[in-house]
């Protein structure tokens, strides 16, 4: 028993750390020298310099078998745009193909707002839907949580470009909110959660469904003056003409944001579907999943997910590569990257080495323990193959040019791929066919907080 001022503390109560264990573990660490060589150094330097692996970063060539990229990267700055930034940056390769443009992006801004205007009456709906339960009930605390965040999934941005078309980015440019969302979805979220409980109120006082959901049309109305005034009012149409890289003129005159889509996304949007890699046994390869509430767009395509083996994603994404067309993927961006020199390796930080423990999780491990989830979404577009197997994948960023990767093109190893890759999105066409015939099955239900969908949030 430990006492001080006055005060006791009891260190003989079961599972409390004793004195005799705290001296112990001073002695040890001051015994060891490489404990304290590593004190000396991760107190001065950054630990991810301390602990790189020189090996990985002299090692690794940036050169690639296929290369598909001959663009500049775009940039979503502060905001978590990044599943529409690269699903734009897929897009707007053939765009540029059929304008004869070196480079061209969509506005990003513009399904911006739509996304967020969509998720609003998304998230007023689920709270209607979900009014007579607790409001700590686990799923309605979940969804109070994150009203209108700005990650989002491949089939939520297609609902986007079904139901409000594209535009190129001088008709709905950057503002300062789309590029620096906080303090919009700061206020967004006030207002959704103050209309929650408006909503939850009048359904427990049993008003009607019209009552109710005229109450929920008043919300939408002050959401969309806060999106107009934080991002701009979306076009109902403009007018478009260009000068191509050749300096000819070109003029399409006026055009609906649908019929910009129709003319210059040249993808089968209905033929693609999302693949992840999700190892968990509670999560069998060859089955179809969806997460609970998760969605964007009311009477939208849900969120439908294919669970494969990480050798097929990699031989699809390869296949995709060399037939000419970049592949939209997410990943959990973080761990084992450096960001200045662009590089991806499972073995970048040695930090066992440091630490003197392992790291032992595995991919399934992480996943089920809260360690690891999808977390950015980019562009493949190269891999380098060497004797049948890849090596690296190129990478489409979309953080901007300065100080990250190589003008913000990144390199994947092949390792990292294995460990921390969840997702792309690819054509139907490409999948085996016993895949493609388990796509019609009814789709596991996964709880709105599971992992896989955690590139929403």
């Amino acid at each position: 028993m430990t006492t001080m001022s006055g005060s006791t503390f009891d260190t003989d109560h079961a599972g409390a750390v004793s004195d005799g264990t705290i001296a112990g573990l001073r002695a040890f660490f001051e015994s060891d020298p490489s404990a304290r060589i590593a004190q000396n150094a991760v107190t001065r330097t950054d630990i991810n310099d301390v602990a790189l692996n020189r090996s990985i970063v002299t090692d690794t060539d940036f050169s690639f078998s296929t290369l598909l990229d001959d663009w500049e990267v775009t940039n979503q700055r502060q905001s978590g745009r990044c599943w529409m930034f690269a699903a734009l940056n897929l897009m707007r390769v053939g765009a540029m193909k059929a304008m004869n443009l070196k480079n061209f992006e969509f506005s990003q801004n513009y399904m911006f707002f739509w996304d967020k205007f969509e998720r609003a009456n998304y998230f007023l709906e689920q709270i209607i839907d979900t009014a007579d339960r607790d409001v700590d009930d686990r799923t309605v605390a979940f969804m109070l949580d994150g009203p209108i965040d700005d990650g989002g999934q491949w089939n939520m941005f297609m609902n986007l470009v079904r139901r409000h078309g594209v535009v190129p980015q001088s008709v709905m440019p950057e503002t300062h909110s789309s590029s620096s969302s906080g303090r919009m979805n700061a206020h967004l979220k006030f207002k959704l959660r103050e209309g929650a409980r408006t909503l939850r109120g009048l359904v427990a006082a049993g008003r009607s469904s019209d009552e109710v959901r005229a109450a929920k049309e008043t919300i939408l109305s002050t959401i969309w003056r806060m999106l107009c005034v934080h991002l701009g009012t979306p076009p109902s149409s403009f007018d478009w003409q260009w000068n191509d890289k050749d300096r000819a003129f070109h003029r399409d005159g006026e055009m609906t944001p649908l019929q910009f889509a129709e003319k210059y996304v040249d993808l089968p949007l209905d033929d693609y579907v999302c693949l992840v890699n999700d190892p968990r046994e509670s999560s069998p390869y060859g089955r179809t999943f969806t997460v609970e509430r998760l969605g964007n767009v009311v009477g939208g395509r849900p969120v439908i997910y294919l669970n494969i083996e990480i050798d097929m994603m990699k031989s699809i994404t390869r296949s995709v590569l060399e037939s000419g067309e970049p592949v939209w993927f997410g990943c959990d961006v973080g761990p084992q990257m450096q960001r200045q020199l662009g590089l991806w390796d499972s073995d970048m930080f040695r930090y066992e080495d440091l630490y003197g423990a392992g790291f032992d999780l595995d991919k399934a491990d992480r996943l089920e323990h809260h360690q690891s989830l999808m977390t950015h979404a980019m562009l493949f577009t190269g891999v380098d193959v060497v004797d049948g197997g890849t090596r690296r994948w190129r990478v489409e960023n979309s953080w901007g040019a300065d100080k990250s990767g190589r003008k913000g093109f990144y390199t994947m190893n092949d390792s990292w791929f294995d460990e921390y890759m969840f997702e792309i999105a690819a054509r139907k066409s490409m999948l085996p066919a016993e895949l493609q015939a388990a796509l019609d099955t009814e789709p596991i239900v996964l709880p709105a907080w599971d992992p896989m969908g955690s590139l929403a949030r």
